[in-house]
């Protein structure tokens, strides 16, 4: 879509009065201007409102923007709770979340997957809308008066680090240890890192690189490892500059474990050790300081020490005791993770018998809630520090049959086919981007009965979905279940069968068809 010839196409800065139709996947508002439609997507709008907003992204046939001002608010608006970013859906009422979700699953399987002969089930609503987070991730920065501040990123192209009062989505026992980890770095005079090489304040929104970045040649290189080292390096005083605050929650257990992220310089990680576990007491398992030299912003990767306590968190989840490390993946909602996997023992239906794989299987948690009901069951996991938790899970959990290794899903498949024979149930739990081409192949020339898809974007799960669809399999239903209200974010659980009456094959013209969107 465009505008139409006469109409120029907003640029980065402009300033518009739109009215919001839709909502986009994404949880974006969806808003039109001109005779030809051209799309401009807006943060922190609802179908209905009237709102001023910014553009900070502008391409030939869409715009990204962010609201400013609400002019006339949608009758569908409520007053908002929290008051950081993070939960742009909390303005909708919970009930039409959970409508909105349902109707874009929906549509993600029919429009991209162009699938419908499926039974789309019910969502499954969380049992606490509020507060229900078991890992928290934020960000360290300075105000413009020169404060450190604690919180959460401004959304839709904002770089600055918008502060905390009290975060909605963590328990009040994690509040406090944000705030006591705050309250420790500000009496050290701690400063955070600048996440640009012209300031944190400095940059322009959407800017991700310098000109020195993008140019090539022996100067452009020496520039950028000397850009690295002065925002990944230490602070003029010698001492690290903070970066992240990683605070992870036992929701069962009740027990505390807290990770500072920062770039290379020192820090007296002791007595911050010390000043948490005397305020936190028994609550506190363990406490962890990463020194991280990516100039990303992410916690993963870098070198991590354990300062204090234990290296890995205690929680339970149904049935299964679990010990989980700083970077293991593990479903933030534990809540709603134990009626997500009563959907996969559901759709699994497992009689006893049955050859299970379990792929991307992590520490393991969906393998150790089905081993008991099959006959043996196999994780694959790329991560190695997961697959020994996995391994150790098994061994605390007393269950036999069950056994997990290392690999790349492409290359560790066929050998897993050839070493225990074919599954008769694949499970499989992917990243967001989904399924790539060559995994969809590996699972068809695998040619389990059943496959159960854990989901956490329908937009990748559609045209993995169809991939499978075209070599043989059916969609029988799928099951939306919400891990994470008052955000756009779906989680749903799709069951695939074997179409018998289908030759199954994989060769299957899949290259030329896109593994996600």
């Amino acid at each position: 879509m465009s505008l139409a010839s006469t109409e120029p196409r907003p640029q980065r800065g402009d300033e518009l009065e739109l009215t919001v139709d839709s909502l986009a996947f994404g949880g974006e508002g969806v808003a039109r201007l001109g005779e030809g439609g051209y799309v401009v997507f807006v943060a922190g709008a609802v179908p209905g409102d009237r709102v001023r907003a910014v553009v900070h992204k502008s391409k030939r046939s869409y715009a990204h923007a962010r609201t400013l001002e609400v002019l006339e608010p949608s009758p569908q608006r409520i007053p908002p709770r929290a008051e950081h970013p993070g939960v742009p859906w909390q303005v909708l009422p919970y009930e039409r979340q959970l409508l909105v979700k349902r109707a874009q699953v929906d549509d993600a399987l029919r429009r991209i997957g162009r699938l419908d002969s499926f039974e789309l089930e019910e969502i499954v609503p969380a049992l606490q809308p509020w507060r229900y987070r078991n890992k928290l991730e934020y960000s360290f920065g300075m105000s413009e008066g020169g404060e450190l501040v604690c919180g959460f990123h401004a959304s839709a192209g904002g770089r600055r680090v918008a502060p905390i009062e009290d975060c909605m989505l963590a328990s009040e026992q994690g509040n406090r240890a944000r705030e006591l980890a705050l309250g420790w770095c500000r009496e050290q005079g701690l400063t955070a890192w600048e996440r640009s090489a012209r300031g944190a304040g400095a940059r322009r929104d959407g800017d991700d690189e310098t000109a020195a970045e993008n140019a090539p040649g022996p100067d452009a290189a020496r520039a950028r490892n000397r850009d690295r080292s002065e925002r990944t390096g230490p602070g003029p005083d010698g001492r690290a500059r903070l970066r992240n605050l990683v605070v992870r929650e036992g929701r069962r257990t009740g027990k505390l474990q807290i990770r500072i992220v920062t770039t290379d310089g020192e820090l007296d990680a002791g007595a911050f050790a010390l000043a948490l576990s005397g305020a936190l007491g028994e609550s506190l398992s363990g406490v962890l300081w990463t020194r991280s030299r990516s100039l990303g912003e992410t916690t993963a990767g870098g070198d991590t020490e354990l300062v204090w306590g234990e290296g890995e968190l205690p929680e339970r989840l149904g049935e299964l005791d679990l010990r989980i490390s700083p970077e293991a993946f593990f479903q933030t909602n534990t809540e709603m993770a134990e009626l997500l996997y009563e959907v996969v023992v559901e759709y699994a239906a497992l009689e006893g018998w049955e050859r299970v794989y379990d792929l991307y299987c992590g520490i393991g948690t969906i393998a150790l809630t089905l081993a008991a009901r099959a006959g043996e069951l196999w994780g694959i996991e790329l991560v190695g520090e997961a697959v020994a938790d996995a391994i150790a899970g098994a061994r605390r959990n007393e269950i036999p049959g069950v056994q997990f290794f290392a690999g790349d899903i492409r290359l560790a498949l066929p050998e897993l086919v050839e070493r225990a024979g074919r599954p008769d149930v694949l499970v499989v739990d992917p990243p967001r981007a989904g399924l790539s081409q060559k995994v969809v192949r590996r699972i068809i020339e695998a040619g389990p009965k059943r496959i159960v898809y854990v989901s956490c974007n329908p937009t990748t799960l559609a045209p993995n979905a169809a991939q499978l669809v075209e070599a043989g399999w059916v969609l029988r239903k799928v099951r939306p279940v919400d891990m994470f209200p008052q955000t756009h974010h779906i989680e749903c659980v799709a069951l695939l069968e074997r179409d018998d009456g289908r030759r199954i094959s994989a060769s299957s013209p899949i290259e030329d068809r896109p593994a996600h969107v």
